[in-house]
């Protein structure tokens, strides 16, 4: 068994660089849906744990008539908060209101000072169990006679899930295609590998050898391109650490959301077990297409 894995071994690097030209040709491809594909894992991280930060964020704001009392207030906090959509309710006055619009807009505070009164209203913001919540719990700020309106928030969410879904769904494709590109390089570079050596191939029938005994070597050689890829494409990342960990960190200040310490470890294992595969499946649909013959 381990002689023959040998025999395969040697007999695929040997017709790797046999056809040296295609089989580097076949690894930059390689490389270049690697790193696309790395990209787009990193890129999708960002995106999913903004999505996160911004689902748990989801508020609904409901902003209370000027006649709603105290006791009023009190009384509809007190019923969301028996909710099971609801995991927090926080109050804000009207005093509180105006100092937290005058602190995001100071440019803007002459004009609300010149006003005979504070215009801004009070308000519940009510944090949720989950997003999916804000129709039912909305529904019931509606009906209560101290609310004014209700602010909707999760169309913007709404928003923002489709967008991360679109650029998903692009990245796919894009990465489908490369990848139906490499395949097909890979397919041709076992072929011509095979052509090359079909008198020999057919001795080998002749006296006896069986097709996996015939095949292995050449799916050995897709693999050695789909794993010298990898590694090409690992050593670029590794190489580009800095600069992408620098991104990562600016962007995640943006929001205080943490990048899970086993993307690398993940985007490691995606890139050789994407390029060994396809470097395997190339070989083999190469091979089995001229055996069956």
């Amino acid at each position: 068994m381990f002689a023959f894995i040998g025999f395969s071994l040697r007999r695929a690097w040997q017709g790797f660089w046999r056809n040296g030209l295609m089989s580097l040709a076949a690894t930059a491809t390689m490389v270049l849906m690697l790193v696309m594909l790395s990209g787009l894992v990193i890129l999708l991280t960002g995106l999913d744990a903004t999505l996160d930060y911004v689902q748990q964020e989801v508020q609904v704001v409901a902003y209370l008539k000027d006649s709603a009392t105290q006791q009023d207030i009190d009384g509809l906090k007190a019923s969301l908060q028996r909710m099971p959509q609801v995991t927090q309710v926080t109050s804000v006055t009207k005093e509180q209101a105006y100092k937290d619009f005058v602190a995001r807009h100071p440019d803007e505070a002459d004009v609300i000072n010149s006003l005979p009164t504070n215009p801004l209203p009070a308000s519940l913001q009510i944090n949720l169990r989950d997003p999916n919540d804000y129709l039912d719990v909305a529904t019931y700020l509606k009906s209560q006679p101290g609310v004014d309106r209700v602010l909707n928030i999760k169309q913007t969410v709404d928003q923002m899930v489709t967008v991360i879904g679109i650029l998903r769904a692009g990245g796919a494709v894009i990465l489908g295609v490369v990848g139906l590109i490499v395949l097909f390089i890979i397919v041709n570079t076992i072929r011509l590998a095979v052509v090359a050596r079909s008198d020999e191939i057919e001795i080998m029938r002749l006296v006896g050898a069986s097709d996996a005994f015939i095949r292995w070597p050449f799916i050995f050689e897709g693999a050695i391109v789909g794993l010298l890829g990898a590694a090409i494409t690992i050593g670029l990342l590794l190489a580009g650490q800095g600069p992408i960990t620098s991104f990562l960190s600016d962007y995640f200040k943006v929001l205080p959301v943490q990048a899970s310490a086993t993307v690398g470890q993940n985007i490691v294992l995606i890139v050789l077990g994407t390029g060994v595969g396809i470097g395997v499946l190339g070989s083999y649909l190469s091979v089995r297409s001229y055996l069956i013959r």
